[in-house]
């Protein structure tokens, strides 16, 4: 169904779409964050446009979130060459607001699944507010797929909530994704609910100070 996707992180910085686009073409799905929706940081380019074009995307959508005063602005993002069915925008809890989650089904019926791409806040108390509201949005979805940077491990205390809701299993390893240049920390992740998950693997994203995170999956019976 899926071969595979890659989240990346644009850093505002035009020369980086054209390497950010040559990796996201290999994969089906692309989750962003922090993609540029149009500010002066980006020369008012939609990133995330942008690059469905450059990479050649048949679809794409944005979800604004957080802004820098009047400079730079921020979205949760996704490229896709299979058409979503729907796309819901869910705003995340916390005390500073400007966290959200994007969701996207895909097909109908039994065959039915969702895909959300998120990015939590950098607080264990946000964090555990959000996971928490992500266990109970992805609850009654036994297929699913949820990518994003977390700014936490896959087994932090604060991600038991989302395990304990939903059918949603840790990565089958640990990737270390941040700092890009010498990566010690495993922030970023993709959580699957049936599917097998293969080649699992970190990869450089152009100027991104993380790596990005590849990987194939395919439909458990």
């Amino acid at each position: 169904m899926v071969r595979g996707w890659g989240h990346v992180l644009p850093n505002g910085k035009q020369r980086n779409l054209a390497d950010i686009a040559a990796l996201a073409q290999d994969f089906d799905l692309v989750g962003l964050q922090e993609s540029d929706p149009g500010s002066l940081r980006s020369g008012f380019t939609n990133q995330t446009r942008a690059l469905a074009e450059r990479a050649g995307f048949p679809y794409w959508t944005h979800q604004p979130n957080r802004r820098v005063g009047g400079i730079a602005s921020s979205a949760n993002g996704l490229l896709a060459r299979i058409v979503p069915t729907a796309v819901f925008d869910y705003a995340l809890p916390g005390r500073i607001g400007g966290r959200g989650v994007m969701l996207a089904r895909f097909g109908e019926g039994k065959a039915a699944w969702v895909l959300g791409v998120t990015h939590l806040s950098l607080s264990v108390a946000a964090r555990r507010q959000q996971l928490d509201f992500l266990g109970e949005l992805l609850a009654d979805h036994p297929r699913a797929v949820l990518m994003g940077d977390f700014n936490c491990a896959a087994h932090a205390r604060e991600m038991e909530g989302l395990y304990r809701k939903t059918a949603l299993t840790p990565p089958p390893e640990a990737l270390a994704t941040f700092p890009s240049w010498g990566p010690t920390r495993s922030l970023d992740h993709v959580f699957t609910a049936g599917f097998a998950v293969r080649d699992y693997r970190a990869v450089p994203a152009a100027g991104s100070d993380h790596l990005a995170v590849a990987l194939e999956i395919e439909p458990q019976a």
